[in-house]
């Protein structure tokens, strides 16, 4: 088995402070990216500034963390709409789970969120050898930095897990209730139970930790302070132990249910889904591993984020097929803004027939265990381990220290 490391709170070079509006549903993403700048390896923030084309300084992951989501609509990038989540055929949590389904996955095999993202390190790591062959990379081609942002936004929504679920569109369409305020499931793990954090953390951690390698990254949002308890509470407390083994990957077992023909084998090579690599999907291999880090994520649909009573009597088949955005697409993410949560926390709750989940048995017990600011500090954590592993300078002895069996 070989392990992606990350050094906790490694100084990247050059960044700047610029202040954005955002919309709730970008949160997660960009909470993803900040921690994963923050263990970023010193030599390769300036070469992902360069490819992103940041002015001066200014450099920051966190601004284009929900580009993919707001891209998604226009006719040049429609197509990647399915890129943003995967969905096993049979699986309907939390009475089955299944991942793959004994029919495989919905849709088109290799267009999904865990291909995108080994399909975007391939393009990655292609750009980052010819940079180190002498090859000019002063024009970045423009599918070099999408594949960057496309990662960056992929990362984050598989440890989402309403995007590893195929059931009735990653839960957008299940109506339930929040404080007494009709909403949808996908909608309530998207933003609205991180908009609660924030409302509600500790005074505390409105002041800057005693850690420059934390404070360095933070951009004045409203967030800050959710990422500094994040990181003291979390990254420093309950989950010290636990960092080295969210980078694990199982040595590969091909997975291939028939030979291979020399066509197929071509296919494979250019999808970036080679037979050395493992799982059902053919994206793992003993570096990176996205089907092996998404099995336990998908398994919290069934544990904890579809409740048994969603399909119980006075609640079941009350299923609101949403509109979907571009072409039907299924996952659809929330768009909404600051002064919407606001409207949404301060409007009057009105009686409805839908299952209420702002209780201690859901959502206090989501916050007690910390599993959604568990879920985007692995998926910060793999960020900066994948960006690391493509694009840090081999230093002889540093290097050897912080990429251990690579």
């Amino acid at each position: 088995m070989r392990a992606l490391s990350v050094s906790l709170f490694t100084l990247a070079i050059g960044a700047g402070v610029i202040p954005e509006a955002f919309a709730w549903g970008a949160v997660g993403h960009e909470v993803v990216a900040t921690i994963a700048q923050m263990h970023l390896h010193p030599s390769v923030m300036p070469k992902l500034c360069d490819i992103l084309d940041y002015p001066g300084n200014q450099c920051h992951l966190a601004p284009v963390a929900a580009w993919a989501d707001r891209i998604r609509g226009q006719p040049k990038y429609r197509w990647t709409g399915p890129l943003h989540y995967i969905g096993a055929v049979g699986d309907y949590p939390s009475s089955t789970c299944l991942f793959p389904g004994s029919e495989g996955w919905n849709g088109r095999t290799h267009i999904n969120v865990l291909s995108g993202i080994r399909n975007t390190t391939n393009v990655l790591q292609e750009y980052e050898q010819f940079r180190r062959a002498g090859v000019s990379t002063e024009s970045v081609e423009t599918y070099v930095a999408d594949a960057l942002k496309f990662l960056i936004h992929f990362l984050g929504d598989m440890h989402m897990p309403l995007h590893l679920t195929g059931r009735d569109r990653g839960g957008n369409g299940n109506k339930v209730s929040f404080d007494g305020r009709t909403t949808n499931l996908h909608s309530l793990w998207d933003g609205l139970l991180i908009a609660q954090r924030l409302r509600t953390l500790p005074s505390n951690y409105s002041r800057p930790l005693p850690l420059p390698e934390v404070e360095y990254y933070l951009r004045d949002t409203i967030y800050d302070p959710y990422i500094r308890r994040v990181v003291w509470e979390g990254l420093l407390g309950k989950w010290e132990d636990e960092i080295d083994s969210w980078l694990t990957c199982p040595s590969p077992e091909p997975f291939q249910e028939e030979p291979e023909s020399a066509w197929q084998h071509i296919i494979s090579w250019m999808l970036g889904t080679s037979s050395s690599s493992s799982g059902p999907l053919g994206v793992d291999d003993d570096t990176l591993c996205p089907y092996h880090w998404a099995q336990p994520i998908h398994q919290l649909n069934c544990k904890i984020v579809f409740p048994k009573a969603l399909d119980e009597s006075p609640y079941n088949n009350r299923i609101s097929f949403v509109e979907a955005d571009i072409n039907q697409e299924g996952h659809v993410c929330g768009e909404s803004h600051v002064d919407d949560y606001d409207l949404f926390v301060t409007s009057n709750a009105k009686k409805n027939n839908y299952l209420e989940l702002d209780t201690p048995e859901y959502a206090g017990f989501i916050k007690d265990q910390w599993i959604i600011e568990k879920l985007l500090t692995q998926g910060g954590i793999r960020l900066a381990a994948v960006l690391n592993w493509i694009f840090a300078e081999p230093v002889e002895g540093e290097l050897q220290k912080r990429f251990v069996n690579l």
